[in-house]
């Protein structure tokens, strides 16, 4: 389907970011799977020197991060911030340029991670390119790719902002472009500066820093700025409160970089240092139910949107889910509650629920809304889209309970003090069904990924925007910021 070059929004590059996005996601799931199966003692690799379990691991936490939530927010703001602002991105060749830098990249990192290249650096194993703590190369400077990959963007995404310059930018504006230029400040702190210049101790309290803006300054803005878009186009609605908005925006400027250190609780960081992270993670948790209010008072009059409109359902529920997952931040960051989840499942489970059961569920309904509209057909099969949601979210839903229960199983048998081989003798049921409910996700998702390739090749019905639209009543004020009239397609 061949558009103009000229257009507002350039479809052919919204579609290269899903189409490696969904591809990495695939990737990512079938890595995590495999890893489980070692705990339950069927892992098939074994003996394997690079598809070993750690090296698997790594492979599922970056292809997922960097292969799929990068992929997956890069298309979603080609979409997203032309319409917005009104103003096109700087250059298409450049975003051609930027989306298959990415790729290699993430392509790159994957090889150096099975062959034990990666960085020791939780979130940040996409290898330097050199030997540890020296400048002698032994592989591509994959951080380096990351950090001009991430400038790049930033200057893509600036030019329609700075055009927009003197009217009222719309708060999407406001968090795509302060989580831009976060990103490339926390990458850099991460990957660079523990492995040259902090060792120790202070490399650590940084490293804890890095882990959580990771989250909370780049996939947190990138999450909620594209949510104040999709959900008010979507629902036809402005947003219930555009003074809350900025609010929680401000708030989460001022709060968030501050939690990282809340992972290496009980560790020789500076205890002020550590009391100063759990203040701040429970501030955190106002700053979301802020957001969430919003949100949900937005629904206020369209709730049957929850149930007609799959896209919504995803988002409304991630919503749900990110509330969740804060409430037991804010509670399991306190120095009593880390004595006993402290190194346990409870941990996985917890960031399973936000970084898929969240933001990928956010980037699955915005990839379910614009999929027909960049391949001019309507879905193959909304029975398929559903089941794969249900699919998705029970199996998830088993995963964190499990997790969770085992976390504390594990936890209170750790502060009884029993022998270390009971307790994971105890934890090996709870292992099972983390890899049950790993199949089930698998099995939505691929659910998801014929649904996609079937809707690009086969032309059931041509899709129409205003049949679309008819089915939701307008109620959007001149002077918000959104586009009020039908995308092109």
């Amino acid at each position: 389907m061949k558009r103009p070059e000229s257009q507002l929004v350039h479809y052919d590059l919204v579609k290269h970011h899903f189409v490696f996005g969904v591809t990495f996601l695939f990737v990512g799931l079938l890595a995590g799977f495999l890893y489980s199966l070692q705990f339950i003692h069927h892992y098939p690799f074994e003996g394997i020197e690079w598809l070993s379990a750690a090296r698997v691991r790594m492979l599922h936490t970056n292809a997922i991060a960097y292969g799929f939530l990068v992929n997956g927010f890069t298309g979603a703001l080609y979409y997203a911030v032309p319409r917005t602002t009104g103003n096109p991105v700087l250059s298409r060749k450049l975003g051609v340029f930027l989306g298959w830098a990415l790729q290699f990249t993430v392509l790159a990192t994957a090889v150096g991670i099975l062959l034990g290249r990666a960085q020791a650096v939780e979130w940040g194993e996409t290898p330097t390119g050199f030997e540890p703590g020296s400048l002698q190369p032994n592989w591509i400077p994959c951080d380096l790719l990351v950090c001009v990959f991430a400038v790049g963007l930033a200057i893509q995404m600036s030019a329609p902002m700075l055009r927009a310059r003197g009217k009222r930018l719309y708060v999407t504006a406001w968090y795509v472009t302060a989580g831009l230029i976060w990103t490339i400040l926390t990458y850099v702190m991460g990957n660079f500066l523990p492995e040259w210049f902090l060792p120790g101790t202070a490399g650590a309290a940084v490293v804890g820093l890095y882990i959580h803006d990771l989250v909370g300054l780049f996939v947190t803005p990138m999450g909620w700025g594209l949510m104040y878009f999709f959900v008010p186009v979507i629902l036809r609605k402005p947003i219930w409160s555009h003074s809350l908005s900025i609010i929680g925006f401000w708030a989460l400027a001022f709060f968030y970089p501050l939690n990282g250190v809340h992972h290496f609780l009980l560790s020789p960081i500076p205890m002020y240092v550590q009391y100063g992270a759990i203040l701040a993670t429970m501030a955190v948790e106002v700053v979301v139910t802020t957001v969430v209010v919003n949100f949900f008072a937005t629904l206020w009059g369209r709730g049957h949107a929850v149930r007609e409109n799959l896209p919504i359902r995803w988002f409304y529920t991630g919503m749900v889910l990110y509330f969740i997952t804060c409430l037991q931040c804010a509670w399991h960051t306190t120095v009593h509650a880390q004595k006993i989840i402290h190194f346990t499942d409870w941990v996985p489970g917890h960031a399973h629920l936000v970084m898929f059961g969240v933001f990928t569920f956010w980037l699955i309904g915005i990839i379910t809304w614009l999929w027909p509209r960049i391949t001019g057909n309507e879905w193959y099969s909304k029975k398929l889209l559903s089941h794969q949601y249900w699919w998705t979210v029970v199996g998830l839903s088993v995963m964190f309970v499990d997790l969770t229960a085992a976390g504390l199983v594990q936890g209170f048998m750790q502060r009884a003090l029993d022998p270390w081989l009971e307790i994971v003798g105890a934890e090996v049921p709870f292992w099972f069904v983390r890899t049950l409910s790993g199949a089930m996700i698998l099995l939505g998702y691929a659910m998801f990924l014929y649904n996609l390739w079937m809707t690009a090749r086969v032309q059931r019905a041509p899709y129409r925007e205003e049949d679309h639209l008819a089915r939701i009543p307008a109620e959007t004020p001149a002077d918000l910021h959104l586009p009020t009239t039908a995308p092109e397609v």
